[in-house]
């Protein structure tokens, strides 16, 4: 793959997909606020830097428009996710839902950023990357501002999952397959490895120093 792949159409899958990850990112910034009893306004700004996070460095990275600054739907779904959280009774919200929002997020937003990045002509390689950082800045970012461990800091797949996602769909791209197909099989691949690492505690091998 030494050349660019060019998807001059993101179509509405994907643009579909971009929503999903924002409003699931956004529940979970707003679903840290909540273990944190802060107020409205910090529920919908714990939103917005979550759901908006990883795409706005993606975004500046690959020297294209901020997404949510463009067009205000995606901060408008961000508001709406956090006043859902908002108004629903706590007990609704099992202890481990953060970690399944995100996982949702985080598969959809891979293969979107690793699309978006492809779209604007960056090498397939760097694209994946791109998908990378689209999937996981967000929940760092929330991780820091509600003062919890990063979610890197896990010792099960997070970053692996969001890398399966946005590797196979450039990866299913580049081998011809339809956009649509390709972005819902990477999508339900990223999010299968990281629900069986929430489940199971699947984790790589830790680094370990020569004696």
């Amino acid at each position: 793959m030494a050349a660019p792949l060019p998807v001059p159409d993101i179509g509405i899958v994907l643009e579909a997909l971009s929503l999903v990850g924002t409003f699931v990112f956004a529940a979970s910034g707003a679903l840290a606020a909540a273990r944190l009893r802060l107020t409205l306004i910090t529920f919908a700004f714990f939103a917005l830097v979550t759901g908006a996070g990883g795409g706005t460095v993606r975004d500046l990275l690959i020297g294209a428009p901020v997404f949510w600054v463009i067009d205000p739907v995606p901060a408008m779904v961000c508001m709406i996710a956090a006043l859902l959280v908002w108004i629903t009774p706590q007990k609704w919200w099992s202890a481990r839902a953060l970690d399944w929002l995100d996982a949702v997020g985080l598969a959809a937003f891979a293969v979107f950023g690793a699309a978006k990045a492809l779209s604007f002509g960056i090498h397939p390689f760097v694209a994946a990357m791109m998908g990378v950082v689209t999937g996981c800045v967000g929940g760092i970012i929330r991780d820091l501002l509600a003062g919890e461990p990063s979610i890197l800091l896990r010792p099960e797949l997070y970053v692996t999952a969001a890398t399966l996602a946005a590797g196979l769909f450039v990866l299913l791209i580049w081998a011809g397959m339809a956009l649509p197909l390709a972005a819902a099989i990477a999508s339900v691949a990223g999010f299968a490895l990281r629900a069986a690492a929430i489940a199971r505690g699947l984790a790589l091998p830790p680094y370990r120093a020569g004696s």
